[in-house]
C-alpha cells in the first residue's frame, strides 16, 4: 500500500470519490477523483488515488496532454494496464467529442446585433428594466437565459454571485449582460456601465470572460461595455 495514500475503503464515506458524487454532484470532484472513479482500482497494493496522481503526475498535472497520449503511452505509468489504459484514452476522447459538438439548436452570439435579435422580441416595449445574462459555451452558443433582476437597474441589487452563480454550474465559458431600457432610448447611462465594470473584473477573477453588456431599447441597440 502507498504509504502517504489511504485507500478509498479507509477514508470516511463522505470522502469517498463515488459517495461524494452522489451528495455532491459530479462538478464537485477534483481531476484526481474523477479519473480515480474510471480507474475502479488501484491494483495490488496500490491506491487508486495514488494511481491517479502518478498518472496526472506523467502530463505534468494536466488533462490536455493526458488526452493527447497514446494508450502506450499511459501504459508506461507503473500500476497502469492495457485496459485501465484503454478506459482512459475513451473517457479523455468522450469528453473531447463533447466540447467539440456542435448544437445548431442553440443560437450562436457574435455580436451584439445577435444578442439584440434574441432579447429585443421579450424585452423591447415593457415598462420595467430587466437584466438578463446569456450564458455561453466555447463556440459562443447561449446555454441558458438567466433573468437576475426585474426593476429599476441598481448596480448595488445586481451582485456578481447572482450573475456568475448559474454561469458555474452550467460549466460557461463566457456570458453576455443584457437589459432594456423602456425609455425606448439605449443610450447606456453612468449606472450601465458601472454595471458592467463590476461584472467585468469579477468575471476576470473567475476566469469567466463578459464578452459585452448590450442594452435593448425600442430604437435598437447599444453596448455598455
Amino acid at each position: 500500500m502507498d504509504s502517504h495514500h489511504p485507500s478509498v475503503r479507509e477514508l470516511p464515506a463522505r470522502q469517498r470519490p463515488r459517495e461524494r458524487l452522489q451528495d455532491a454532484g459530479v462538478r464537485a470532484l477534483s481531476v484526481r477523483e474523477l479519473l480515480a472513479l474510471i480507474l475502479g482500482s488501484g491494483g495490488a497494493g496500490s491506491s487508486v488515488l495514488a494511481l491517479a496522481d502518478r498518472i496526472l503526475a506523467s502530463s505534468g498535472g494536466r488533462l490536455l496532454p493526458l488526452a493527447r497520449a497514446s494508450p502506450g503511452e499511459i501504459e508506461a505509468v507503473p500500476g497502469v494496464g492495457r485496459a485501465t489504459a484503454a478506459r482512459i484514452v475513451a473517457a479523455l476522447e468522450l469528453g473531447l467529442r463533447a466540447a467539440e459538438e456542435e448544437e445548431p439548436d442553440r443560437p450562436r452570439i457574435r455580436g451584439p446585433a445577435d444578442v439584440h435579435r434574441m432579447m429585443a422580441p421579450r424585452l423591447r416595449g415593457l415598462a420595467h428594466e430587466e437584466f438578463h445574462v446569456l450564458l455561453l459555451n466555447t463556440q459562443h452558443r447561449v446555454l441558458r437565459d438567466v433573468t437576475v433582476t426585474r426593476g429599476i437597474l441598481d448596480a448595488s441589487l445586481i451582485h456578481p454571485r447572482e450573475v456568475f452563480r448559474p454561469a458555474i454550474l452550467a460549466s460557461a465559458a463566457a456570458v453576455v449582460l443584457v437589459h432594456n431600457h423602456p425609455s425606448g432610448d439605449p443610450t447606456p447611462s453612468p449606472e450601465d456601465r458601472a454595471v458592467s465594470r463590476q461584472m467585468e473584473e469579477a468575471g476576470r477573477t473567475l476566469g469567466i470572460r463578459v464578452l459585452d453588456h448590450v442594452v435593448v431599447g425600442d430604437r435598437g441597440w447599444a453596448t455598455a461595455g
